[in-house]
């Protein structure tokens, strides 16, 4: 059938989800992470890539950063042509590129935004430059349906130590104080045999969920894995805490699926494709 045959009474697409993110050359974080998980997960994954980082399983050996303008361009050419039901934002390194990932979503009226604040990596490297967190919180956290810090990235926001179970729903409340809708505080950096996270909401309940701690080594990615599988999850059409749900059982079983599995030499990484589903097509 030939694109002029193609009417839009006939016309189907599919659910499309857009990173914006940095690159991971060692394939288990990042921009790649993300693509895994949207394919993963039924979407289509597109990208507008903020930065290249040589990066392995043992950590991160350099970052290069993208020009804003040639950000600022592959988000136009996505958006301009194929659409966005989602988006996730990751690592962005400097004030210049969070301006311009911020005067995207207002000049596209970008749906869904998922902000995973990535300032440090597994391997404990610093991923986001001290004068970019200022920005970051007061150009994107009123954007974001949600924020989805980790525990290292929560204290570094927010100036103190988060040191127990007992201190999320404070931390959780104090980051909405910063301007976010919702926040998926993550847990899994305290310490026990049970992994806990909370969602906070200006508009809504506190909710938690908690599961065993999968014993693993494999745990390169995940915050990643798990912003972007929310973003594919309120992309298909659920409701927030449901999508965290959905999210949650999926990276749990990518953890579980990859937990022994020898990749690298440091933190591997995940078993994203452990139970695709088929790409998901609906009508325009």
């Amino acid at each position: 059938m030939s694109i002029s045959a193609v009417t839009s009474d006939t016309c189907h697409r599919y659910v499309r989800v857009l990173s914006i993110a940095g690159s991971d050359s060692g394939g288990g974080a990042g921009i790649q992470a993300d693509l895994k998980t949207f394919s993963a997960l039924g979407c289509y994954g597109m990208t507008a890539i903020t930065a290249i980082t040589a990066q392995n399983t043992q950590g991160v050996r350099a970052i290069h950063g993208v020009p804003p303008e040639i950000l600022q361009a592959q988000i136009a050419a996505v958006v301009e042509d194929i659409g966005v039901d989602a988006v996730k934002i990751g690592m962005l390194h400097s004030p210049e590129v969070v301006r311009v990932v911020a005067e995207a979503i207002r000049s596209y009226q970008l749906p869904h935004v998922v902000l995973d604040p990535v300032m440090v990596a597994s391997s404990g490297d610093r991923l986001m430059a001290g004068e970019t967190v200022q920005v970051l919180v007061e150009e994107l956290f009123p954007l974001a349906q949600v924020v989805t810090p980790n525990l290292d990235e929560a204290s570094l926001l927010l100036g103190y130590a988060i040191e127990g179970v007992h201190t999320l729903d404070m931390a959780a409340s104090s980051l909405l104080s910063l301007g976010a809708s919702a926040v998926l505080l993550k847990g899994g950096h305290l310490v026990g045999d049970t992994v806990v996270d909370l969602l906070a909401q200006t508009d809504g309940p506190v909710l938690r969920w908690q599961s065993p701690r999968i014993a693993t080594g494999n745990s390169h990615g995940t915050g990643c894995t798990l912003s972007s599988a929310l973003a594919a999850y309120l992309a298909l059409g659920h409701p927030l805490p449901e999508a965290v749900g959905q999210a949650r059982r999926y990276i749990l079983g990518a953890i579980a699926a990859g937990a022994q599995v020898c990749t690298g030499q440091g933190h591997g990484p995940l078993n994203h494709a452990y139970a695709p589903v088929a790409q998901r097509v609906q009508s325009s």
